[in-house]
């Protein structure tokens, strides 16, 4: 078993711009290491017009696979549920698990999100206390817990040792997201 990992949890209400701090971040650490070795994935809104109708799941190299849509067939029948959406957990494994096997030469894990879509999957949590167990640091956004209750899997990670947890906001986004820059520039030692 490796050092536990070197986490930057990143937490807040839907729609408050958690998968947009992370992109930024990603581009800022970028910025100062442009061959910086990352892998992972981020959620992304599926929209028509101005109502949302699913998510995908993007790999950081741009490919892209369903996670969760309103439209329901014949064959989307028997998929999780979460609110109006239908959880495709197949498309999701097929496209994020891979992404959660450590390669050569990774410096960094973006892991955008551990929530309850991603949780049906059986595969899912494992692989990210995987993940944890290297020494690779790790950018992660989880939900906020809801009513008081966190998910199980998400209260674990929260309570990592090796984690730090940010709360983001409407009014502290920009001072959050130099707060995650310096500290995972710090994490890969680059000055």
């Amino acid at each position: 078993m490796g050092t536990p990992a070197k986490g930057v949890l990143l937490t807040g209400p839907p729609g408050i711009g958690k998968t947009t701090l992370v992109m930024r971040v990603l581009e800022s650490l970028r910025a100062s290491k442009p061959n910086l070795k990352v892998q992972g994935f981020y959620t992304r809104e599926i929209r028509q017009g101005t109502e949302r109708v699913g998510f995908e799941v993007v790999t950081l190299d741009g490919r892209r696979e369903s996670l969760a849509s309103t439209s329901v067939s014949a064959g989307t029948a028997r998929w999780p549920s979460v609110g109006k959406y239908k959880v495709d957990v197949a498309s999701f494994e097929f496209l994020a698990l891979p992404e959660l096997e450590v390669r050569e030469g990774t410096e960094l894990f973006i892991i955008d999100e551990v929530g309850r879509m991603e949780l049906f999957s059986s595969s899912f949590f494992p692989a990210v206390l995987e993940v944890l167990k290297t020494n690779i640091p790790i950018l992660a956004t989880i939900p906020i817990p809801k009513f008081g209750r966190d998910i199980p899997e998400v209260a674990r990670l929260r309570n990592h040792p090796g984690a730090e947890v940010y709360t983001l906001n409407s009014s502290n986004r920009d001072n959050i997201r130099e707060q995650i820059s310096t500290q995972l520039l710090n994490m890969l030692n680059i000055r």
